[in-house]
């Protein structure tokens, strides 16, 4: 069996944990927050890493557990999910020639970004990890802590959801 640690299994994952905060709690700094008080708990826990069938379905439930829980307590001090956005480069390479090519298309990706972030949080947290991220279902299913059939559900859902929304916009320019 594989000796874990820190520096080289769980340290690597802080962007992949900051992925799955973000799509959850649509805040950079509270993302922040939460990659780090999911690290010091994986931390905490380093004497039973061995027992682990997965450290990274661990720390990646570890981070939405946190997040969920932040939200629960944003909820309930009665703040706005529309008072945040997130921000940040798109890190994608312009494939438009010309810039107004290259404007559409930023204007898109926002326009999807945004339709993600009002998906409903596990089936955002279903896409972002099989979308983005590249887990398996039994992995998500894993993290989420729902079944395989679940997982398939949440992300073909969200992907119609998407699709139709977008399609309404692209169509009508609602």
């Amino acid at each position: 069996m594989k000796k874990i640690s820190f520096r080289n299994d769980i340290l690597p994952m802080k962007d992949i944990l900051f992925r799955l905060a973000m799509r959850i709690t649509l805040s950079r700094e509270e993302a922040e927050d939460i990659v780090q008080d999911t690290l010091i708990k994986v931390w905490n826990r380093r004497n039973s890493w061995d027992t682990l069938e997965s450290v990274e379905a661990f720390s990646l439930t570890i981070c939405r557990n946190l997040a969920l829980d932040r939200m629960r307590l944003r909820d309930n001090q009665n703040a706005s999910l529309d008072e945040t956005t997130p921000q940040g480069g798109d890190n994608q390479a312009d494939t438009a020639s010309t810039p107004y090519e290259q404007t559409v298309q930023r204007e898109r990706v926002t326009i999807v970004r945004t339709l993600i972030d009002s998906l409903p949080e596990k089936q955002r947290s279903c896409m972002q990890l099989r979308d983005i991220e590249g887990k398996t279902y039994k992995e998500i299913a894993a993290v989420l802590d729902i079944t395989e059939d679940q997982v398939k559900v949440n992300i073909f859902r969200a992907r119609q959801t998407i699709k139709q929304q977008f399609q309404k916009y692209d169509n009508y320019g609602l």
